[in-house]
């Protein structure tokens, strides 16, 4: 019995070590080739850019509050999944612009505003400047912000989903961060980022490993991207054996023939032993 025990012993001595490998850090690590105390440059991140038809928040104000009425959308309330505009209901929300096919917005008093490829930045300027230039107002103070800056996290992840994201501003690791990093089947070196823009889809494949990550346009998240983590070969593997064919009868005849074959393997070491 001693004998088999020992095999055993070995066997798990060997396991560890496999796991213990140098190869299976290098696979795994974040960013490998930053050194402690590594200065590096950053990039300027000029911010997502508004796309058709995207969802803006857009609120004019000024000194003198009566004047900025008129640039500003009602107020909707809203209660238990319903919504009206104006009074009554338990909730308050600002209504937004929606971007048109074409990139367009109506806006009140100024007309049609083209915007599509602007920052929000150059937006809340452009309409400063033209209801300075029209003499509406003498000090406005114009907001712009994203209603719907959403991104989704798919793939090898702990937690796929959609996620909607306060600001403008959210890189690769942040957004895989919210979906709970990475399962240990999710390769890191196959990122992909997914990007719709200017009516082409673009994918970046990113490393997370190389600090050349930092560089890649697909650093920094737009509106509607979608990353997916790609799995290893052993999650691809185990693929193979999916829900339908585990509810089959074949899978559970086979699972009982294992069974016989384990049990009688087992009987036939006892009476080795004996």
């Amino acid at each position: 019995m001693k004998k088999y025990f020992g095999m055993i012993s070995v066997a798990a001595l060997v396991l560890l070590a496999a796991s213990c490998n140098p190869k299976t850090y290098k696979q795994i690590n974040y960013l490998q080739d930053i050194q402690n105390d590594t200065l590096m440059t950053m990039g300027i991140n000029q911010g997502i850019v508004i796309q058709p038809q995207d969802q803006l928040s857009i609120v004019v104000s000024s000194r003198t509050p009566e004047l900025a009425v008129q640039f500003n959308l009602p107020i909707a309330s809203y209660q238990a999944g319903s919504e009206v505009v104006s009074g009554g209901g338990m909730n308050q929300r600002l209504m937004g612009y929606v971007v048109s096919n074409t990139g367009d917005l109506n806006f009140p008093v100024l007309g049609t505003i083209h915007v599509a490829g602007m920052t929000r930045w150059q937006l809340q300027d452009m309409i400063r400047d033209k209801i300075t230039a029209g003499g509406y107002i003498k000090d406005p103070i114009v907001t712009v912000e994203f209603m719907n800056f959403k991104i989704s996290v798919l793939g090898e992840v702990t937690s796929p989903g959609s996620y909607s994201i306060a600001g403008d501003k959210i890189t690769i690791f942040q957004a895989l961060a919210l979906a709970r990093d990475l399962t240990i089947y999710g390769q890191r070196d196959k990122v992909e980022v997914i990007r719709e823009q200017n009516g082409q889809r673009k994918v970046y494949v990113l490393d997370l490993r190389d600090s050349e990550i930092f560089n890649s346009p697909g650093y920094y998240l737009q509106q509607n991207d979608v990353v997916y983590v790609v799995p290893n070969s052993v999650r691809a593997g185990q693929s193979t054996i999916n829900e339908n064919y585990l509810k089959s009868a074949n899978f559970w005849m086979s699972l009982s023939s294992m069974g016989i074959t384990v049990a009688s393997l087992a009987l036939t070491i006892v009476n080795v032993v004996k």
